[in-house]
């Protein structure tokens, strides 16, 4: 690449860097800043340690916010300052550390134009991913365990911590149902248009005979509500205890410290298995089930309850959101926003960023 066009590309990143000013809001993010650190100083700040937790959640997303902003700004401005310079002398090297430096300044950007899609009502939140093994035996539950993995891979690419909170083991491989809590900015707003069923085509590991089998998982996400206003009827609520698996003490594994609640009026059910003591375990279900039944209180669509409440009945042929064949050909396809890959490896790896973005771009 010409040092010309090295140029031309650095301004028009530094053009579409500062059509996204008004959305992140730059200068109201540093008043918040300031505002939320002078509040910190205060004496009687960590007296309330809900209150004082979610202030300090904020301020760190406010902060990641403008760093990746600031970061990507000076990036930008040092390259076109250095390729100006140099434009003259065209010294290849040179010109060879900038392109490099252009791939990773492009990829750092898309990111942050992603983000531009996401303006709903809960985006910004937290996320709790629930996966349910739908038709196609233990197939089905070794696919669910596949797409747990992906979307950890993802989470991890994304700098968002996670944590399993509950794990339900297949009969002879994979898991039948799993809960992944996922922390970090816009993690609601990037995984959301996850929901729905994922069908699977593959030469089966698990059939003598190597043929092809299709099979199908159910994946569900809901915005983690740190503070929902639901009234809840202790009647109305089924506690079940049951021995944790995975990995763990002798307390997890000897007692029954998992803790599975049941609304039994919609049939929503949380469970948690994550903590080593039986009333963490049942405090951190209340809060999940509670972010439940407030969100399917908004809902109007039956079909959408279903999916919440983790019936799978529908996830079999004719409802799937997003086909991956591994066999006879290779190919990943968004039946919604019709993205296709021929590299479905690449994304069961947990590069997800492209069809997600395909997905929200169809949205807006």
């Amino acid at each position: 690449m010409e040092m010309s066009e090295l140029i031309s590309e650095l301004n028009d990143f530094h053009q579409r860097l500062s059509q996204m000013r008004d959305f992140f809001d730059i200068e109201g993010l540093k008043n918040k800043i300031k505002s939320l650190e002078i509040e910190m100083t205060q004496p009687d700040f960590w007296s309330e340690n809900k209150r004082a937790s979610k202030k300090s959640k904020e301020l760190a997303d406010h902060k990641g916010t403008l760093e990746e902003w600031q970061d990507l700004t000076n990036s930008i401005n040092n390259c076109l300052e250095i390729a100006t310079l140099d434009q003259e002398n065209q010294e290849v090297s040179l010109r060879k550390d900038l392109e490099k430096e252009l791939g990773r300044i492009k990829k750092k950007l898309l990111r942050l134009e992603r983000a531009t899609f996401l303006s709903g009502q809960y985006d910004r939140k937290d996320a709790l991913l629930s996966i349910f093994a739908g038709a196609g035996g233990v197939d089905a539950q070794d696919w669910s365990e596949i797409l747990a993995r992906m979307y950890l891979r993802f989470a991890e690419k994304m700098n968002w911590s996670f944590e399993i909170v509950e794990q339900s083991k297949g009969t002879e491989a994979g898991i039948k149902s799993a809960t992944i809590e996922i922390k970090g900015r816009f993690a609601y707003g990037f995984l959301k248009e996850e929901s729905g069923v994922h069908r699977l085509v593959r030469i089966s590991p698990f059939d003598a005979e190597k043929m092809r089998h299709t099979s199908f998982a159910m994946v569900s996400v809901l915005p983690e509500l740190e503070e929902v206003e639901v009234d809840i009827n202790p009647d109305d609520l089924r506690i079940d205890t049951f021995l944790a698996s995975g990995h763990g003490g002798q307390n997890v594994q000897k007692n029954e410290t998992a803790v599975r609640i049941t609304h039994l009026p919609t049939k929503l059910t949380a469970a948690c298995q994550s903590e080593r003591s039986q009333s963490q375990n049942k405090e951190n279900a209340l809060k999940i089930l509670k972010s439940k039944l407030y969100y399917y209180l908004q809902l109007e669509r039956e079909e959408e309850k279903e999916r919440l409440r983790g019936e799978f009945k529908s996830a079999s042929w004719g409802n799937q959101i997003r086909s991956y064949v591994l066999h006879p050909y290779k190919m990943i396809k968004d039946l919604r926003s019709g993205y296709e890959s021929n590299d479905p490896e690449k994304i069961l790896d947990g590069d997800l960023e492209e069809v997600i973005e395909s997905c929200l771009r169809q949205q807006k």
